[in-house]
């Protein structure tokens, strides 16, 4: 525990100097994020994710459940000293209870504040199953819309929905969006080329970010889900990177009751 809270300690410190002036976001897919997330996991989370001034959370459990847990996590981070605000969306529009879903954003009120209220992505609710969940957030004089997503899974084929995704821009060209979550497609995928086209870059490229059930030579991460995509000619990244929580669990059983993703980060200058 002594570890683990250095480790936390010296990241939120190096992340306080990268911020200054600019905006924190993680994302992070915690899976089956509801009732089942015990006090003990929703401490973990919050002590991962309390570095932050923006958090987007995928996978929250469609029934009241979800609601309650980003609620509990929202308390857990208010007794670290910051003022935490959070909003969950809608049920997302899946056809099936497997597939409906929530989504949730907490911030830091006292570093970025809110535009009007999320919104679920209305024009092509009938084409994607979990429609992005849309959040504007100010800092400053610049705001940053975030687009909230989580596809469906690789075997379904996620390209069917994220060929969509090129339309999203002109639906909203006052906005800069940066879209994130939990993709289940690599970013080399052609899929994302009509946004490459238009100006997108994935923050990351090659980094594998969903946890294995056991680790292979040291190598406990298998797939390149998770991403952030964002124009560099709207925003200036400062830093990005993963957070490895698993490493500070006693072993990947443990790690993959928070979720079988790690969180990922990213630091604009607007």
């Amino acid at each position: 525990m002594k570890q683990r809270i250095l480790i936390l300690f010296f990241l939120i410190v190096n992340l306080s100097v990268l911020a200054q002036g600019s905006l924190s976001v993680v994302s992070w897919n915690l899976k089956d994020m509801g009732k089942s997330k015990t006090e003990v996991v929703i401490g973990i989370i919050a002590e991962t994710l309390s570095a932050y001034d923006i958090v987007a959370v995928q996978e929250v459990v469609a029934g009241p459940g979800g609601s309650q847990a980003i609620a509990r996590l929202a308390d857990e981070l208010n007794r670290k000293g910051t003022k935490w605000e959070y909003e969950v969306s809608g049920v997302t529009s899946g056809d099936s209870r497997h597939k409906a879903e929530r989504y949730a954003f907490l911030w830091k009120s006292a570093r970025v504040s809110r535009v009007g209220k999320g919104w679920l992505e209305h024009q092509y609710g009938a084409e994607i199953e979990r429609e992005p969940f849309y959040g504007r957030f100010r800092l400053g004089n610049q705001t940053l819309t975030l687009v909230n997503y989580h596809a469906i899974t690789k075997s379904q084929q996620p390209e069917r929905e994220l060929k969509y995704f090129k339309f999203l821009p002109a639906l909203y060209p006052e906005d800069q969006l940066v879209f994130c979550g939990d993709f289940n497609l690599p970013q080399s995928h052609s899929v994302f080329n009509p946004l490459r086209s238009m100006g997108y870059v994935p923050v990351f490229v090659g980094q594998k970010t969903t946890l294995r059930q056991r680790c292979l030579n040291g190598d406990c991460l298998a797939s390149e889900f998770d991403n952030f995509y964002y124009r560099p000619a709207k925003m200036l990244l400062k830093a990005a990177g993963i957070v490895h929580f698993y490493r500070l669990l006693p072993d990947l059983a443990q790690s993959r009751k928070i979720s079988d993703h790690i969180p990922i980060f990213a630091i604009y200058q607007l």
